[in-house]
């Protein structure tokens, strides 16, 4: 496979669902243009995050779409030969027969990679910061899924907070893994500078961690402006598998671009260390499995 061009966006997405699509519709067009494979949008993409991690009002929800609803149909065309992974509030209702209160609704944190021949991969987010819970009802995978671009692995904002996942997807033979965020300033000790910043450093660690510990290209998005009380960090960046980052956007909106041959910079990576394969299982006790 031909080196991939990969452009992870930083924008800002809010509860206006026909606001975003033509934002998405622009942001796409710009990314073919530059020849663009793989484009990795923000987490919620259609109707922005919650407004407030610790109380979220319940009147001010992102609006919940299922998987076969317009607006995720539209990025669906939109998409055409480019592999686009967006985030969206998906309303899931489960039925449950002989209960009198008939069939549960949930609302999941999800996130779907797609072209314009659909589907190919969903992601749930499983770890829920603060008050999330309180909104959305969390998965219970990571798995990998094999695209035109090569096999991926998809993670939403605070899951690349745990090594454990991003190394699942890893061993499920993702190279490419895209983590989608919407991912705020520090809540409880604003810096008067973003870059200055606790969660700003965290999520770039994060970041170059998760490639390098794994040796795998990493693409992170990320939400940017104000929603509410939350003011989102931007600093979308791609990642070589030796945790260097090959592009980046600052807080504002924007796309890092960068081009790399995945195949050949994994195997570089891995040729002496290979971390996956020199794992020992057996040492890491309940972790072992």
């Amino acid at each position: 496979m031909p080196a991939l061009r990969i452009a992870a966006a930083a924008a800002h997405f809010g509860r206006d669902v026909q606001r975003a699509l033509a934002k998405v519709e622009g942001i796409v067009g710009d990314a073919r243009a530059a020849g663009v494979g793989l484009l990795v949008l923000p987490d919620a993409t259609l109707g922005g995050y919650l407004s407030d991690l610790r109380h979220p009002d319940p009147a001010a929800l992102p609006p919940a779409l299922a998987e076969d609803s317009w607006e995720v149909q539209r990025i669906v065309a939109l998409a055409g030969d480019m592999v686009v992974c967006f985030g969206y509030a998906e309303e899931v209702v489960v039925e449950r027969p002989g209960n009198p209160a008939g069939p549960e609704v949930r609302l999941y944190n999800t996130a779907l990679a797609v072209t314009g021949d659909g589907v190919l991969g969903k992601h749930r987010k499983v770890h829920q910061p603060a008050g999330e819970s309180l909104v959305y009802a969390a998965g219970t995978t990571f798995e990998a899924f094999d695209t035109p671009v090569g096999r991926l692995g998809m993670l939403i904002d605070y899951d690349k907070t745990f090594p454990e996942a991003a190394r699942t997807l890893a061993l499920d033979g993702a190279r490419l893994l895209a983590c989608l965020s919407a991912w705020p300033a520090s809540v409880t000790d604003r810096a008067s500078r973003l870059p200055q910043d606790r969660q700003s450093r965290l999520f770039d660690l994060y970041d170059a961690a998760r490639a390098a510990e794994n040796q795998v290209v990493w693409v992170s998005s990320n939400q940017t402006g104000v929603m509410g009380g939350l003011r989102f960090l931007g600093q979308a960046k791609v990642v070589g598998p030796g945790g260097d980052v090959l592009a980046r956007t600052s807080s504002k909106g924007g796309l890092a671009l960068a081009e790399v041959d995945v195949d050949v910079e994994v195997a570089r990576a891995r040729r002496l260390l290979h971390h996956l394969a020199e794992r020992s299982p057996a040492a890491y006790g309940s972790l072992g499995g």
